[in-house]
């Protein structure tokens, strides 16, 4: 189950992500996700992109990968610890990438969108998490199963 990314946000130039808080009038009011959280309003002006919305492509011409996917094959894979330090090397990094998704399009995906990627999944890996999204699905999917059965109940009642 990938990771729900609908409420973490990058914005254009400015570092690391954001979590959005709420709308407002003027924009939204997004909070920062790093060791020190504040928060600012997000304005029409400042180009926000939903981590959930990019995607990584691929070398079908039609087809990509949605970053939620990769992120969830690369916390599969090593577990929350990236195989690199802090500064890694360009080979490091596609070799990294050749790991995580095979057939990404090494003319499309540049070395600084693998550098992104891996600096944003440090950042959700610290402060999002893998498994509240994990135990949240598997009780959404608990509860849809309990309304089922109630309603095959409520039907097989009313024959």
């Amino acid at each position: 189950m990938p990771i729900d990314l609908r409420q973490v946000s990058a914005i254009a130039g400015m570092s690391g992500l954001f979590r959005i808080v709420k709308p407002t009038r003027n924009g939204v009011i997004v909070e920062s996700l790093s060791d020190k959280p504040t928060r600012m309003v997000a304005q029409a002006r400042h180009r926000m992109s939903l981590l959930d919305e990019i995607s990584i492509y691929t070398n079908d011409e039609e087809a990509t990968v949605p970053l939620a996917e990769v992120m969830d094959r690369i916390h599969q894979k090593y577990n929350g610890e990236l195989p690199f330090g802090e500064k890694p090397s360009d080979e490091e990094l596609k070799s990294f990438m050749s790991d995580v998704l095979p057939d990404y399009d090494e003319d499309r995906v540049y070395v600084s969108d693998m550098r992104k990627l891996a600096t944003w999944y440090s950042i959700v890996n610290k402060h999002v998490g893998f498994t509240a999204v994990e135990e949240t699905a598997s009780e959404e999917k608990a509860a849809e199963g309990k309304e089922e059965k109630a309603e095959s109940k409520a039907k097989k009642a009313k024959k």
